[in-house]
């Protein structure tokens, strides 16, 4: 008799989700979506009006893990469980996505620089029976920044695809004066509360 290998989908384009998952030895296929540059054109990433930055982080995160399992029926593909995750950055009770353009990074940063933010990164597991997520919330401290070292990571172009225009696991590590939270979650995905996940859908971990 056969036994396959315990395995799930990742419905996320994010090459950090993929290492995280890599590190802690779950086995998982990419659950690609069409749509470019956004993950999926049925999904509103846009921040409702009144919506506090967990509910939209919450409902995203949903969204993405709902539209991963009409993919795997469209598609005819072998079931596993769609793993899911979305991550924001709150200031002053706003959410601030990725930045869109130059200019907008750099205003991003300096709107971050010396000061604390919120880092939301919301984790769903969804199977044909149920759909259950998780949400961590970590704090990061920014040093002061200077604007020519602004524009030197912006023109790195690192900020890009990341909430907030940075990424704490590449060279905006220097930017760091302190964290408290995840790591991982401030990575885009919180590990600890993915594994919690992972066990309550049966996958050993």
């Amino acid at each position: 008799m056969i036994t396959l290998e315990p395995r799930i989908y990742l419905a996320s384009r994010s090459p950090r989700r993929r290492e995280l998952l890599t590190q802690i030895g779950v086995r998982f296929e990419l659950l690609m979506f069409r749509g470019i540059p956004r993950e999926d054109p049925d999904i509103d990433e846009a921040a409702l009006p009144g919506e506090s930055p967990e509910d939209y982080v919450v409902r995203v995160t949903l969204a993405k893990a709902q539209a991963g399992m009409r993919r795997i029926r469209e598609r005819h593909l072998i079931p596993h469980p769609v793993l899911a995750a979305d991550t924001t950055v709150e200031v002053d009770g706003s959410v601030i996505g990725k930045p869109g353009h130059e200019a907008d990074a750099v205003a991003i940063l300096q709107q971050l620089s010396g000061r604390s933010h919120r880092v939301l990164t919301a984790v769903a597991l969804a199977d044909s029976d149920c759909t259950e997520h998780l949400l961590n919330v970590s704090e990061v401290r920014f040093r002061p920044l200077e604007n020519e070292e602004i524009r030197r990571y912006v023109a790195s172009g690192e900020p890009f695809d990341k909430a907030g225009a940075y990424g704490i696991q590449g060279r905006a590590a220097i930017f760091v004066e302190e964290i408290r939270g995840s790591y991982t979650g401030i990575m885009g995905l919180p590990l600890y509360e993915t594994a919690l996940l992972l066990r309550r859908f049966g996958y050993p971990i």
